[in-house]
């Protein structure tokens, strides 16, 4: 992977991206007969940043006009936003917060803070669109001790609470030893927390898709 190609796409994605990867998710309000399965939820950890960076974007690659990238397979990661009939929750901020490909968060109290990748953002924000969709340029998530790979994911919405869950490589097999993805019993809700890593065809540096909606109950009315 070279510099250059990181900075000719970070000067064209943020406008572009997520219309173009949300074109593979759905698109029709009240899609679905039967009411959608809320993704579960999941423990916002103890490495949610104790201090915010000043990128805040959804390119978690690359810090401000930095030149230098972070380290690790660059990822694509999209999904879209809706509630249990299907209807696309638009205008909701999404987070993202993962550790570097060294296994350190973006935390004080970090492990593996010497090693710390000062080139990954390792926390985005995003607004989802009019189809619900969300869009982030990212690595793909690695293990630390005790923790399969995951990434973190939360969303904020008015008149609701935070809410947050974990997004996981599906396949991988650190899987069948997490406490915390195990603690979900039942196994079709435990599926809705996996999201399939593909390459990506017309890649030439091994870039990598991912696909990972969320489903969560209707806002409440505000009076």
């Amino acid at each position: 992977m070279n510099a250059p190609y990181i900075i000719r796409s970070r000067r064209t994605f943020m406008a572009a991206s997520a219309a173009a990867f949300a074109s593979a998710l759905w698109t029709t309000k009240g899609l679905f007969a039967e009411e959608l399965m809320k993704t579960p939820l999941q423990t916002e950890g103890p490495f949610y940043p104790d201090k915010l960076p000043l990128d805040t974007d959804n390119d978690l690659l690359v810090i401000n006009d930095g030149i230098t990238p972070a380290v690790g397979t660059i990822t694509h990661l999209t999904g879209k936003l809706t509630d249990t009939s299907g209807n696309p929750i638009r205008g909701a901020m999404i987070e993202i917060w993962q550790c570097d490909n060294n296994g350190a968060y973006l935390h004080s109290g970090t492990g593996n803070r010497e090693k710390r990748d000062g080139n990954f953002q390792g926390f985005g924000r995003f607004f989802t669109g009019a189809t619900g969709e969300y869009y982030f340029r990212t690595i793909k998530p690695v293990a630390y001790p005790g923790r399969t790979p995951h990434i973190h994911v939360a969303v904020k919405r008015p008149g609701a609470e935070m809410f947050t869950t974990q997004c996981y490589i599906k396949g991988e097999a650190q899987n069948e030893r997490d406490g915390v993805l195990r603690g979900v019993r039942d196994l079709k809700a435990r599926e809705l927390l996996l999201a399939s890593f593909e390459p990506i065809k017309e890649s030439k540096i091994g870039e990598l898709a991912a696909s990972f909606n969320i489903v969560v109950g209707a806002t409440p009315t505000q009076g």
